[in-house]
């Protein structure tokens, strides 16, 4: 057996029995205001899924269990929390998420549709007594009540468990308190849908109504008993929930928040601070987004800042918020270069591009922002010490933090897995246990900038490799939201199994992806796959010139999601260039996509059909004429499994032989095991059987 051949034939089975080596990792992190305590998420082990709830002691750097769900014995099965764990991307189960009180004294979370309170000074979590299965719990911000949604009322109770009680009930079965619409969760990133007032005597609550939206089912075909599962839809082009706010004291007093719904029915932020409640929102196009401060008695609003642009406006994941003066902190983007404002003035210097702001504390901002787009450093500013880098070392970081404590994350292309280090006001440093599997492979990506756009490219070949020439396979995402080229030994492990397999394996970030600055992102409006595809043939040739070994005769591409419909559109448009194509849940009609989503890239289809035409993979099935492997997860409620099926209907109404992979009972992450390692394995085999 070649060197790394062994290492190669266990990696699927370790890749899938890890979740893709999430598992073991610590995150969701909070950090108390004292510094004195810094709370986590991590599973038990680098193979088992169940997450428990620690805590470390900052002067300590001990770790301890807070909560573990295997003493408290409850089934998971609760359908609200399996969407939320699908729109966070979340493979694990157990404790996933949990709420803390402002002093990060207690905690709440649900398990099983039930409600649990825990101190984090070591008391064993206790159960609180509801109505009926709860999702989303939030302490007050003293940790006195707690509400939590319930078949869709927000509810409140004491923390002793005494006075539950509605504060907004549904007045009818569409109409839901308290939880985010489809699209601000899978396209906004607002996983929630109530505040608490920094008082603790309020809330702004959403109230979603979903009525206008079309109905769409997500059936199991291989247990027909089964009934459908169903969901409200908006697909490109058709009506979006009716989303308002309200403003409620704890006997349930309700005052309406006033803007403009009209024209702007998207609520793509909320923030609720010691300043101010602000809220910003957005209309149907996206290209104008307002930041409003709300009157919470009166619920009148004051516009505080407007932005407009004529594709579209950005959502800044952490914003906006406030510093303890009062200054308002946001993002805008002026001449290619996205920057970090505070009232309004740029604290950023030029090609500094902002990703995010993780935290707002005291008289501190603390974000992510790069100059390559390879290295993803975090950074902090405030007034007495200005800009300053966090992170020194090459690779990709995240961090939380107050003025006392900072947590920071790190991956890199120097060691493997995720690093956890704790840095507190001393200089002291604990670094958070992983109990993560080390990978049977280490990838070995080789990063350069290619074309005369400078793509960044990265080109891994097998570990066991000599001479000779062997075929290629384009491994992209290649879309908006997703980059793939970066510092980071997790970005490539898949890529190197590929590899290993017996291919060159090329990765590139073409125009659309995150990391590049504004111009770069919007480049690809109302033309969303056209120019991602040319960029990847672009990244292709200018990896042939540096890899003589790259037989350009035998080339294969394979994608997830964008990078499926990516896939897609290379074999059926470019069969000169891609020999062979695995697309894995692929938009393959636009018009079937969200609203959010499709029309911030693609406008509205009503008033570009023709863009909407041109960018679906299914307008070109009779022109297929080379091998291509279609993936799907039958109980994909994001990329609906739909966009197969109808694909391939028209492959066979053209007579285009093609291959169909169904996963039952996997949704759009299609992490399971038994799925995962094995979807790995047979696309491999197709491309060698493709390709030669």
């Amino acid at each position: 057996m070649r060197p790394g051949r062994r290492a190669a034939s266990r990696f699927p089975a370790q890749y899938a029995r890890t979740a893709r080596f999430t598992l073991g990792v610590a995150r969701r992190f909070t950090v108390s205001p004292d510094g004195a305590r810094v709370v986590f998420c991590r599973s038990i082990s680098g193979s088992d899924p169940m997450t428990c709830l620690y805590a470390l002691d900052v002067e300590t750097g001990a770790e301890h269990v807070v909560a573990d769900p295997r003493s408290l014995r409850v089934d998971e099965s609760l359908h609200e929390e399996l969407v939320r764990r699908e729109r966070m991307r979340e493979p694990a189960t157990g404790l996933t998420a949990y709420a803390t009180d402002r002093s990060v004294d207690m905690a709440a979370f649900a398990l099983g549709g039930r409600l649990w309170a825990v101190d984090l000074d070591g008391e064993p979590p206790h159960e609180l007594p509801t109505v009926g299965p709860v999702v989303d719990p939030r302490p007050s911000p003293s940790g006195d009540v707690i509400a939590y949604v319930s078949d869709g009322a927000l509810r409140i109770l004491f923390r002793d468990g005494s006075g539950d009680r509605a504060l907004a009930v549904p007045e009818g079965p569409n109409v839901v308190y308290g939880l985010p619409e489809h699209v601000a969760a899978e396209e906004m990133n607002r996983l929630r849908g109530y505040w608490w007032a920094p008082s603790g005597d309020r809330l702004i609550v959403a109230r979603v109504d979903n009525s206008p939206v079309e109905t769409w089912y997500v059936s199991d075909p291989a247990n027909p008993t089964t009934s459908p599962v169903a969901m409200r839809y908006p697909s490109a082009g058709t009506a979006n929930a009716d989303v308002t706010l309200w403003i409620a004291d704890l006997d349930g007093v309700h005052v309406a928040v006033d803007w403009d719904r009209q024209k702007f029915e998207y609520v793509s932020a909320v923030n609720w601070d010691q300043s101010d409640l602000l809220v910003v929102v957005q209309n149907r196009s996206q290209t104008l987004m307002r930041i409003l401060a709300v009157d919470s008695s009166s619920g009148k609003t004051r516009v505080v800042r407007e932005d407009q642009h004529e594709t579209w406006v950005p959502i800044i994941g952490g914003l906006p918020a406030h510093l303890d003066r009062g200054e308002l902190v946001w993002t805008a983007d002026v001449a290619g270069t996205r920057h970090l404002l505070v009232n309004g003035v740029a604290i950023t210097p030029p090609e500094l591009q902002v990703h995010e702001v993780f935290d707002v504390y005291a008289d501190t901002v603390l974000f992510s922002a790069s100059h390559e787009p390879t290295e993803i450093p975090a950074w902090t500013w405030n007034h007495n010490v200005g800009l300053r880098r966090l992170t020194n070392r090459p690779g990709v970081h995240r961090a939380v933090g107050t003025q006392r404590v900072t947590v920071i994350t790190s991956e890199s292309l120097d060691y493997e897995g995720t690093r956890v280090t704790v840095t507190d006001g001393t200089g002291a440093v604990h670094e958070i246990t992983s109990v993560a599997e080390h990978p049977v492979l280490t990838p070995r990506a080789h990063l350069f900038s290619g074309g005369e756009r400078e793509l960044r490219i990265a080109v891994l070949l097998p570990h066991w490799y000599t001479v000779g020439k062997l075929p290629v396979l384009m491994d992209p995402y290649g879309g908006p939201g997703g980059q793939r080229v970066l510092s980071a030994q997790s970005a490539y492990l898949v890529s190197q199994w590929f590899a290993d397999q017996g291919f060159v394996v090329v990765v590139a970030d073409g125009r659309g992806t995150p990391g590049r600055g504004p111009e770069w992102e919007r480049a690809i409006y109302l033309d969303e796959d056209g120019l991602a595809l040319e960029d990847q043939m672009v990244a292709l040739r200018a990896a042939a010139t540096r890899y003589p070994q790259m037989d350009l005769s035998r080339v294969g591409i394979r994608g997830w999601s964008f990078g499926g419909t990516l896939a897609a559109m290379a074999v059926l448009r470019k069969p000169d260039v891609f020999h062979a194509a695995v697309a894995g849940a692929a938009v393959t009609d636009q018009l079937l996509s969200s609203t959010h989503w499709q029309e911030r890239y693609l406008g509205h289809p009503d008033e570009h059909p023709d863009v909407y035409r041109r960018r679906a993979p299914i307008t070109y099935a009779a022109d297929l004429q080379r091998p291509l492997m279609l993936i799907h997860g039958l109980a994909d409620d994001n990329v609906f499994p739909v966009h197969t099926m109808r694909l391939s209907a028209a492959l066979l109404v053209a007579g285009r032989p093609h291959t169909v992979l169904p996963l039952t009972g996997t949704g759009h992450m299609a992490s399971q095991q038994g799925i995962a390692d094995n979807m790995l394995i047979l696309q491999a085999e197709f491309f060698k059987r493709s390709l030669g």
